[in-house]
């Protein structure tokens, strides 16, 4: 038996969220069983134990898209018991039973090994919002924005991946420009690299199809008219990594920054990512991130605590990231 937050759905009680205890027969089918060390609450987990957006694609579920654990059982020749794994995306916690809980069993092609220098804990402080920035990061290199080409621009500055933008891109050289709707933050934003903080209200708006150049690049979690207005205020040749949808799915903006300016959009996926690129951003995390700054990013709770704390984090009261030690 484990204990494991499992969503259910059906005509007499609705849409609900609950702690309670499974038994390890009940697991999906997969080629790997993890006992789970440590989990995350990211806004995709919060949207699914709320119901407040369409991410549960069957029920049951259990909810969680990172976990980091170790192997118990393996018919998967990458793997045996007693490896250290790490797990992010691939429509865990979606479409198969995800992380938070004390067991899982998956398909063995989703997972990495645990990455050096980290432990379970460190790795899910960092979870799919660092490894979602690092992507990012990533997509500047690959299209040439560098330090001395001017400011990038960090929207939702602090959540989880909008923290680990700024901590990298600062440790890198860039010049960061936060962009958040809490200025009580201030301290701890310029404490991760920031060298400037604005008020996302002067993004948030509809805006006009080009604005005065600024950004070399941006890395932005928003969607919606923050997208549309950073694009128009990218410098000629920048890029701009859209990598999330707070604000919204819609992309209120014309082609004229693209057209005229030369901007790049570049997508970043981080679900369904190659198994290669997955290795690559986490042994840049391991090279590029001060992990000394993981305290001042991450809160940690019990498993029993995931299902309030949701609620709060779609709200905006949630700083940074939150570990979920299923264990306690």
């Amino acid at each position: 038996m484990f204990k494991a937050i499992l969503i259910e759905k059906d005509d007499a009680a609705g849409y609900r969220a609950r702690s309670t205890t499974l038994d390890e027969a009940q697991l999906p089918e997969g080629d790997v069983t993890v006992r789970v060390d440590c989990s995350t609450l990211n806004y995709k987990d919060a949207l699914a134990i709320t119901g407040k957006g369409p991410v549960v694609r069957q029920f049951p579920m259990v909810p969680g898209i990172d976990l980091a654990g170790t192997v118990e059982a393996s018919t998967n020749p990458d793997f045996k018991a007693g490896d250290a794994v790490l797990l992010n995306g691939w429509g865990v916690g979606e479409q198969h039973w995800g992380g938070l809980a004390q067991k899982a069993r998956l398909d063995g092609r989703w997972l990495i090994p645990l990455p050096r220098g980290f432990t379970p804990r460190q790795a899910m402080a960092v979870g799919t919002a660092g490894y979602t920035a690092m992507l990012s990061v990533l997509a500047l290199e690959r299209n040439g924005v560098m330090p001395e080409h001017g400011e990038l621009l960090v929207t939702g500055a602090n959540g989880g991946v909008g923290s680990f933008a700024i901590a990298l891109l600062a440790r890198l050289g860039y010049r960061v420009v936060a962009s958040t709707g809490r200025p009580e933050q201030t301290d701890y934003l310029k404490k991760l690299g920031a060298a400037e903080i604005i008020d996302r209200a002067t993004l948030s708006e509809p805006g006009r199809p080009l604005a005065r150049e600024r950004w070399a690049g941006v890395i932005d979690s928003l969607g919606s008219h923050t997208l549309a207005n950073a694009c128009a205020a990218t410098r000629y040749g920048g890029t701009v990594a859209a990598c999330g949808l707070a604000q919204g799915m819609d992309f209120p903006a014309t082609v004229a920054p693209f057209i005229l300016r030369g901007v790049t959009l570049a997508g970043i996926d981080s679900v369904m990512r190659p198994r290669a690129d997955r290795i690559a951003a986490w042994e840049r995390l391991a090279r590029d991130l001060d992990l000394a700054l993981l305290d001042d990013i991450t809160a940690e709770i019990g498993l029993d605590e995931a299902i309030p704390m949701a609620g709060e984090l779609l709200a905006g009261k949630v700083r940074g990231r939150v570990v979920v030690d299923v264990n306690r």
